[in-house]
């Protein structure tokens, strides 16, 4: 089996993290909160992939950036290359109902209790709070 590779982006501000809520209709994770992000398609690189994905489906442009985590998820045979977004362009904002029902902002704390798509996600978000 493929893999299927992903860019996910954390943008990150004044201690909070911004996720995004799975729309309930999605064929995996449905519901859950996740970070922002998708596959990469043919000939894109991981920067590109995380700024396209931004681009359409929360409408901000990353400026400042560092990947922090590759994260392989067994499940749906996907890897995650995970960033944290420090600077961008333009406001978040909920662009494709389709993907996410709801964009939020939270502290890390808030996050840790949330229902997420991978409980791996907890150790990265943990690993934010101390950076």
């Amino acid at each position: 089996m493929e893999l299927k590779v992903c860019a996910l982006g954390i943008l990150f501000r004044n201690g909070e993290i911004l996720l995004g809520k799975r729309a309930k209709h999605r064929t995996s994770y449905p519901n859950v909160w996740d970070m922002i992000g998708g596959h990469c398609e043919n000939g894109e690189t991981l920067i590109q992939t995380l700024t396209r994905e931004l681009q359409e489906e929360i409408g901000v442009t990353p400026v400042q950036f560092e990947h922090i985590k590759t994260l392989f998820d067994s499940n749906n045979d996907h890897t995650y290359h995970v960033f944290v977004v420090t600077d961008w362009k333009g406001e978040p904002e909920c662009l494709q109902p389709e993907e996410h029902s709801m964009i939020g902002w939270f502290e890390i704390k808030e996050a840790l209790k949330l229902g997420l798509a991978l409980p791996v996600y907890r150790e990265l978000f943990r690993s934010l709070e101390d950076g």
